[in-house]
């Protein structure tokens, strides 16, 4: 999955980005007060887009 679109997914399940870092962004959903790092990498393999909107208690993308 491209990065861009899960970024966008993220965002739509009313989630905000928190901070960047080097390697990751760091996204919170502040409704379920979870947060979790999403890597600034181009493609996000699938299993671990899956496990960002488990940890983020968000649907599946």
């Amino acid at each position: 999955m491209k990065r861009v679109e899960l970024i966008r997914h993220l965002e739509r399940n009313g989630c905000q980005l928190l901070r960047e870092g080097n390697n990751h962004s760091v996204y919170v959903n502040r409704a379920s007060k979870r947060s979790t790092a999403v890597p600034r990498h181009r493609e996000v393999n699938d299993f671990l887009a899956r496990k960002i909107c488990d940890d983020l208690q968000i649907r599946r993308p």
